[in-house]
């Protein structure tokens, strides 16, 4: 008698798009990854989910220091449902504008923790232009309309998935020196690009806070591996902290300029 075999629960694609999102590195972080399966990851940047879904750990502690991004992320945690809240999911310029203008109003006014800033953040970054999550010294959210054809909205049924996919990990959104770090965890981390466009958040992520995290990663005693543009500075500042280094082309799946040539990507390895 043959004993049907249960089919394994798809791997999840991620929710959002997400400028330098590292969906085409989790089959080389997987190799390194595979005899720590066991720990907790630990994603100081967590961004579009990528690494996590990919790698789907039992155990993660998953840190941005975008609120709204980690807002969206607890509500789809917790089962997000479009349906429950009075947004207009059109791929239309008047609507697009309408809709940024409520959430920036729900910004300025508290509110941005809210279901209905969740599904309009997902709106949001599925009709932005590039698909880019950018907001100003004010921190409200100025990426313009991005003039898209066609985009197939998830609605509830296709949000489901991520509540079980994100079960039981912890969502924070703190600096990353601020995180507690475990014998047993395995730390990933993906900071803004050290490049010009870095205002992922209204405060953006300079030179200085790429050397700080540099430093505060180099003196963990668990397994760490880091990514970046191999920019010449960023390539020395984790070879003369005893990092591991190597370079390797990546894809620029989103750009700010429009560029969609290859960059050479840093993969930096401690503890390893």
């Amino acid at each position: 008698m043959t004993v049907p075999v249960e089919a394994a629960t798809p791997t999840p694609s991620p929710p959002l798009k997400w400028a330098g999102g590292k969906r085409w590195l989790v089959p080389r972080l997987a190799l390194r990854w595979s005899g720590h399966a066991q720990r907790r990851l630990v994603e100081p940047f967590v961004g579009g989910l990528a690494v996590v879904l990919g790698l789907s750990p039992k155990k993660a502690l998953l840190n941005d220091h975008n609120p709204h991004l980690i807002s969206f992320y607890r509500w789809l945690q917790h089962g997000l449902d479009p349906t429950s809240v009075r947004v207009n999911l059109v791929n239309a310029r008047p609507v697009f504008n309408a809709n940024r203008d409520r959430f920036n109003f729900l910004i300025a006014n508290g509110k941005a923790d809210t279901t209905e800033a969740a599904v309009l953040f997902y709106y949001l970054n599925r009709t932005a232009f590039n698909g880019l999550c950018r907001f100003n010294s004010r921190g409200y959210f100025n990426v313009p309309f991005g003039a898209y054809k066609t985009i197939r909205y998830k609605d509830a049924r296709d949000f489901a998935i991520y509540k079980e996919a994100l079960a039981g990990y912890d969502f924070r959104c703190d600096d990353f020196e601020r995180l507690s770090i475990r014998a047993g965890d395995f730390i990933y981390a993906d900071p803004p690009y050290d490049v010009q466009f870095t205002s992922f958040t209204a405060g953006g992520f300079s030179w200085g806070d790429q050397q700080r995290l540099a430093r505060w990663l180099a003196g963990q005693r668990v397994p760490v591996i880091a990514s970046n543009q191999a920019t010449r500075r960023i390539l020395n500042l984790y070879k003369d902290l005893g990092f591991r280094v190597r370079t390797l082309a990546a894809p620029r799946r989103i750009s700010c300029d429009g560029n969609r040539e290859p960059a050479r990507e840093m993969l930096a390895t401690l503890n390893l």
